[in-house]
């Protein structure tokens, strides 16, 4: 036990937890862990807005898979913190966000810059913790770190008021913590796992879709073992894009909205889907009701909650998808040799991919969304990082973007959060600067974050933006287009602007492509480039992204053109 303030607690606290970096902006409520920051050797990374910092902490957290840190003060402070904090909780990102808040006494007491921020973010979090004295610090610090990257991970909030920051108290570290009625399951029931098994061995059709928990569990070797053990072909959803090597002979891509036509075409003729780490979201499966009527299904998720949430399934398997897919493949491996690829569901899978090249037309111009992204592809070194904003950008990922090594690849695909990419690379090259960072950004996602620029320069955090500028909300022109006549209201984003001069004015780089040559020595220049580079690529902005499944419709309603 040793005598220290609340605030020296807390930066002591977080050392321990191995934290090294934190993203945040001071203010009057959160001053005192400030000030302690200042004796202590975490980096800290001062943003422009708290929004890009919870975004940085969630884009840090996914590549080092525990919990990125994010400070910020009370009221406003606090609030500006949501939106990240809730993309955070929809993606299962680990991250511990810390505000400062009024002091005990003013609490309720609607004091200058006090909200309610536990209220507000019970049901974006896995947890909030409001300490009322210095003793408490260290142990919730411990809960909350292993709460944010344990099961499931999550978000936490720790929201400390400010006299219990300034309160000098005996405090202890406790080494081991208990919390009560958490128990997250890891292990699979291996009954259940020896039930998948014979399903997946009486299969004819079988099919695999990954999702987020490959990334979250590092799973990617076992799933790839399984895959070519069975010769089962692979289809991700948009959280589980690269889990799976996209150029393996067995990857069939992304399904969903905006997933490749054989894929949604080919998932529904499958007899029986193992579903790993995913939630049988409506934006990947279409309508609930109307997804795998003729299939069996097995379910691996380490979040029991999530069984038979949107869909039935046949085999429940709880427990970490690592383990799981490790279990599964020494069953198998028991029971079968590895399987030849000359069976009829792989002569016909290779046909119907085949016959669906025709579908992917691109648009009309020299410099389009598809040529600019295979290009990026061609010359991004395989292990480069690379995360999205949302919009059509986005979609144009999943459909032309390859990524080749597992786990270099997150997008805010829950909440489908604008504003989200640029920070969350940043994060990205934070946690591993050795590699190239790729934010691929549409200009109405980059407007809203786009002062992060100061903080790539500032911190020596070279990213590289790689906007597709269409001048307008891409994605809600192209609804309105398609289903409201072309009644266009809200998309026009001309007059500016200049993203190049914007890239300047931070002391950044910026590149205007308006070919494909300029393009591709833009990107080589980029790659070099010492400081953060903006390559801002003018496209049309009637070019749609096509395949497309409309909100409301299922898999096979899929459109392929206008």
């Amino acid at each position: 036990m040793v005598e220290m303030s609340g605030s020296q607690a807390l930066i002591h606290a977080l050392e321990k937890e191995g934290t090294t970096i934190v993203f945040g902006m001071p203010g009057g409520a959160n001053l005192p862990m400030y000030d302690e920051l200042t004796r202590s050797n975490i980096r800290h990374v001062l943003v422009r807005h708290e929004q890009s910092a919870a975004h940085m902490a969630d884009g840090y957290g996914r590549i080092k898979r525990k919990p990125g840190v994010c400070f910020a003060t009370s009221g406003p402070g606090a609030t500006n913190l949501v939106t990240g904090i809730g993309t955070a909780y929809m993606d299962s990102a680990p991250m511990v966000a810390i505000t400062g808040q009024v002091p005990r006494a003013m609490i309720g007491r609607d004091a200058f810059q006090e909200c309610d921020i536990i209220g507000i973010c019970t049901g974006i979090t896995k947890y909030c913790f409001q300490p009322r004295s210095a003793a408490e610090i260290p142990e919730i610090v411990k809960k909350g770190f292993y709460l944010a990257e344990s099961g499931r991970p999550g978000p936490v909030l720790i929201d400390i008021p400010k006299d219990v920051q300034q309160e000098v108290s005996d405090v202890t570290f406790p080494e081991l913590i208990r919390i009560r009625g958490y128990s997250p399951h890891v292990d699979p029931d291996i009954d259940q796992v020896a039930r998948a098994v014979e399903l997946l061995l009486k299969a004819e059709r079988p099919m695999i879709m990954a999702g987020g928990g490959v990334h979250i569990s590092c799973a990617f070797h076992e799933l790839q073992a399984l895959a070519e053990l069975l010769m089962i072909p692979v289809v991700t959803t948009f959280k589980g894009k690269g889990a799976f090597p996209e150029n393996h002979p067995l990857a069939l891509g992304p399904i969903g909205m905006h997933g490749h036509a054989e894929a949604n075409k080919l998932i529904i003729e499958s007899d029986v889907l193992l579903a790993i780490g995913a939630r049988f979201s409506d934006r990947s499966v279409g309508k609930f009701d109307e997804f795998g009527q003729a299939m069996k299904i097995i379910h691996i998720d380490i979040d029991p909650a999530e069984i038979g949430k949107n869909k039935q399934v046949d085999v429940p398997v709880v427990g970490d998808v690592r383990a799981s897919l490790r279990a599964l493949v020494k069953m198998l491996t028991k029971r079968v040799a590895k399987k030849g690829g000359d069976c009829p569901w792989l002569k016909h899978i290779n046909e119907v991919r085949e016959s669906m090249k025709s579908v992917y037309k691109d648009h009309p111009r020299e410099i389009t969304a598809k040529k600019s992204l295979k290009k990026l592809r061609e010359l991004l070194p395989s292990e480069a990082i690379v995360t999205t904003e949302v919009g059509q950008c986005q979609m144009w990922t999943s459909l032309f973007f390859d990524i080749i090594q597992p786990g270099t690849f997150f997008s805010s695909t829950g909440l489908g959060t604008m504003g989200f990419g640029f920070p969350a690379s940043i994060g990205a090259k934070a946690a591993k600067p050795e590699v190239p960072v790729v934010d691929i950004a549409g200009d109405g996602s980059f407007n809203m974050t786009e002062n992060s620029l100061a903080v790539t320069v500032n911190d020596n955090l070279p990213v590289i933006v790689f906007l597709m500028n269409n001048q307008s909300l891409g994605m809600v022109a192209q609804w309105q287009r398609l289903f409201y006549n072309r009644r266009y209201i809200g998309i026009d984003l001309k007059g500016g602007p200049d993203f190049v001069k914007i890239a300047e004015a931070y002391s950044a780089q910026g590149i205007r492509a308006q070919s494909m040559d300029e393009l591709d020595k833009a990107i080589r220049t980029a790659l070099k480039s010492d400081v953060a580079t903006v390559i801002d690529i003018p496209i049309d902005p009637e070019e749609d992204v096509f395949p497309f499944v409309a909100p409301g419709t299922g898999l096979k309603d899929m459109i392929t053109a206008a």
